[in-house]
């Protein structure tokens, strides 16, 4: 794996991110561009295998969230890993204080994600909560939300590692909003091998007569059909 912070900065500064800001403001999820190579994403996935890598392992079964695995990294992450979150978090950062400052919430998130993580060590929340997630014929995931703790970034991703149609069927990204004295809505997407999906760790702003207000929303995966499914998972904040 050679993905270096430069290569990664270079990667993100591909996506177009007003774009992507717009469809996260609608949707709650959008795609960005090409961030792992295909043989970068077999390199990553191929260390779910080391378990020296990861400080515990997840069975979904076991905790009635749906069925397969994950596995959470120490804060000894890989390089790409690394390099990918420390590209990614400034570009979300404007979208995080602008749906701050439109639901009149504080915005805790300092311009460094180092100084974002030490206020979250400080807080308590010192575990990794970086993912490596693997699922098999007839695995899923339960609607749910990443919050870990008191201290939040409002966004996170979750990056393809295998191809959908021809290392997997089935297994889309599932997000379903609540909406207040309605139906809820839901949407599906299926992940690019190498690409990254933004979606909204808890909830987006949406505007109602009386202005803005927070709309719920819960992301999952469908039960996967054939092959097996793995991706990577970044998350901006820590773990209690």
């Amino acid at each position: 794996m050679t993905l270096t912070p430069a290569g990664a900065d270079r990667r993100a500064a591909r996506t177009d991110w007003a774009a992507l800001a717009a469809e996260l403001d609608e949707h709650g999820s959008a795609p960005t561009g090409p961030l792992l190579t295909p043989a970068e994403c077999a390199d990553l996935a191929a260390l779910y295998d080391e378990p020296g890598l990861f400080r515990t392992t997840v069975d979904l079964g076991r905790h009635r969230f749906g069925s397969g695995e994950y596995r959470y990294f120490t804060h000894d992450l890989p390089a790409p890993v690394a390099a990918l979150r420390a590209a990614l978090y400034p570009r979300l950062l404007p979208v995080a204080r602008d749906w701050a400052a439109r639901l009149d919430r504080p915005a805790p998130w300092p311009d460094s994600l180092d100084a974002w993580l030490a206020r979250c060590h400080a807080a308590g929340q010192d575990r990794s909560a970086q993912i490596l997630l693997s699922y098999g014929p007839g695995d899923w995931n339960a609607l749910h939300r990443d919050v870990f703790g008191e201290l939040v970034f409002p966004l996170q991703v979750v990056i393809a590692l295998d191809a959908y149609g021809t290392d997997y069927t089935g297994g889309e990204f599932l997000m379903v909003e609540q909406r207040p004295r309605a139906q809820s809505r839901g949407t599906a997407s299926v992940l690019r091998q190498g690409h990254g999906l933004v979606f909204t760790t808890r909830e987006r702003p949406v505007r109602t007569r009386r202005g803005w207000s927070a709309g719920a929303m819960r992301h999952g995966v469908s039960a996967v059909r054939s092959g097996r499914r793995r991706t990577l998972g970044l998350v901006f904040h820590d773990a209690v």
